[in-house]
């Protein structure tokens, strides 16, 4: 990892961005800093990064608010930096599509660890992490959207999908019929984090039943695999 690898850091704290700055550019990376979201809009419309270091708490507009508007148009990498204890931001932060997070107080070479682990993950995924512009894909009644985030039933009514529901019914639709783990979802939809984020994909599941799912409590289409995983049960075609 050398200075072609560019991180913008944005957190409402200058001694945690100066800190954070001077850093990771002491370990050879070049770093961009913003102190709120309307700032790192103007930085990311400017340019491209590698990874983003995205503070929750700030004034005005909060981090799960930016990362949420980050990821209709950008697949940067996200680690969260949260001085919130509680679970919920961080499972939420995640759904929304960041890869990461660590806790204030940190330590600087812990987050530089995670910086380099999820870049590592990111530079690892094949290219069909992402679904290719356009793509359209029916199974049983439903005609899935790629483009617009959108599920379309037989009665021609639209179903929209969050971020993370997206990703996780495009990984299923382009592996039908095999046995997928909660770790290799993880890798094929946002990448590997803590093991606390194993019910993120558990709940990101539950969701998208209760949207493709006749009965959710009785699962046809994708079916819980006891000691595996999770397995998308038919037929698609690319259309």
């Amino acid at each position: 990892m050398d200075t072609s690898t560019h991180i913008l850091v944005v957190d409402d704290h200058k001694d945690i961005r100066d800190l954070l700055a001077k850093f990771l550019v002491k370990h050879g990376m070049r770093v961009t800093v913003a102190a709120d979201a309307a700032e790192a809009r103007r930085h990311l419309k400017a340019g491209a990064f590698d990874l983003l270091v995205l503070d929750i708490m700030m004034p005005g507009e909060d981090g799960i608010s930016l990362c949420r508007d980050i990821r209709d148009s950008n697949s940067a990498p996200i680690i969260f930096l949260t001085a919130v204890a509680e679970d919920t931001d961080r499972i939420i932060g995640l759904e929304l599509g960041a890869d990461d997070y660590v806790t204030k107080p940190f330590n600087p070479r812990e987050l530089l660890a995670r910086i380099r682990a999820v870049i590592r993950r990111a530079q690892s995924m094949p290219p069909s992490r992402d679904t290719p512009p356009g793509e359209r894909i029916r199974f049983g009644q439903f005609l899935f959207d790629a483009d617009r985030r959108e599920l379309i039933d037989g009665n021609q009514m639209v179903t929209p999908l969050s971020y993370g529901e997206h990703l996780l019914l495009a990984a299923f639709l382009h592996r039908p019929n095999v046995v997928l783990t909660r770790d290799q979802l993880l890798d094929i939809t946002r990448g590997r984090a803590a093991n606390l984020f194993d019910r993120s994909i558990d709940n990101q599941v539950s969701r998208l039943r209760r949207k493709i799912e006749e009965d959710p409590k009785d699962p046809k289409i994708i079916q819980t695999i006891w000691g595996g995983g999770y397995k998308f049960v038919g037929t698609v075609e690319r259309v």
